[in-house]
């Protein structure tokens, strides 16, 4: 199995957590083992921690990797159903949840996944493999405005209508089946002149990979869900790498903290406000200039940090 990209923020991560030897940790989004093989390091034989990935593949190369720790829980889900995979292993609440959302360093490693811009692999796109919607048919059977409205709101896009357009042309001809015949098709929507961002098929990669994998819609309630499956003190660290992203998940956790719209004078509240916790990042975490040099996937990422009281 290849590990070439670093788990992005590592460190910073791992403070976050602050991990107890003896405590329950959930990687919601292992991956490749990343985090994960740092947050067990730091466990004793009474701690615990639970892999949760919807990519069965992800999963295997994760037991490869953590096979000398008898430790860890392997579980092939979503981690939006937290509080369902907890209550099937019988724990109530645990010490500390992170996500790393986004495509995991192993889908860019595994090319023939269709999640990379680079070759020449089938449009796939699929976290878990066993779901029926993949980019192949997002491509070629949603309609031009809906492509449109994907690529203009989960991409950021700019040039999202001319993009949607020349991929329903395209398509009258023939089935867009591979990763490079759309790249193609993005790279001749887009004009030279503006293609100087990085490379021009990202943002729409990124944008049809979110709608595949549904990444967006239920990530607030999943915020909350983390939190209250919280033991008090337990800490929530989520790496987000796009703006829609990490708008749900600083709302999720406002909302959380509660606010009093008591008067200033008043000695005490008697608005009925509750708090679940406090916000640890006042303002998110971002890579240090040294991580985004060597690691291109940190330079977007943001890390927000919640406490339960």
């Amino acid at each position: 199995m290849k590990f070439e990209h670093k788990p992005v923020m590592l460190q910073e991560c791992i403070e976050g957590l602050q991990i107890k030897s003896n405590g329950i940790y959930i990687d919601g989004t292992m991956g490749g083992a990343g985090h994960s093989i740092e947050i067990v390091k730091r466990l004793s034989s009474d701690g615990r921690l639970i892999g949760i990935d919807r990519d069965e593949e992800a999963l295997k190369a994760s037991k490869e990797r953590l096979a000398e720790y008898k430790n860890v829980t392997y579980i092939h889900d979503n981690h939006d159903n937290i509080k369902e995979i907890l209550q099937k292993l019988g724990i109530n609440q645990v010490d500390g949840i992170l996500l790393d959302l986004g495509v995991s360093s192993y889908q860019l490693d595994e090319r023939n996944r269709g999640f990379s811009y680079l070759g020449e692999n089938e449009l796939d796109m699929r976290m878990d493999k066993s779901q029926d919607l993949t980019a192949k048919r997002v491509v070629n059977y949603y309609s031009e405005k809906e492509l449109a409205n994907i690529i203009y709101e989960y991409g950021e896009e700019r040039f999202s209508r001319q993009i949607a357009k020349n991929i329903c042309n395209y398509r009258k001809e023939k089935t867009i089946n591979t990763t490079k015949e759309l790249v193609d098709i993005i790279e001749k929507s887009i004009p030279k002149s503006k293609q100087n961002d990085g490379h021009p098929a990202k943002r729409t990669f990124q944008a049809i990979r979110i709608e595949v994998n549904n990444e967006i819609k239920p990530l607030y309630t999943t915020v909350k869900d983390c939190i209250d499956c919280l033991k008090p003190q337990g800490r929530l660290c989520i790496i987000t790498f796009h703006s829609l992203e990490d708008r749900a998940v600083k709302n999720a956790y406002i909302e959380a903290k509660g606010k009093c719209t008591c008067p200033s004078d008043l000695p005490y509240c008697v608005c009925g406000a509750k708090t679940l916790g406090k916000i640890i990042t006042k303002k998110p975490i971002i890579a240090t200039k040294e991580e985004q040099e060597e690691n291109s996937r940190s330079k977007s990422a943001k890390l927000r940090i919640f406490e339960k009281i």
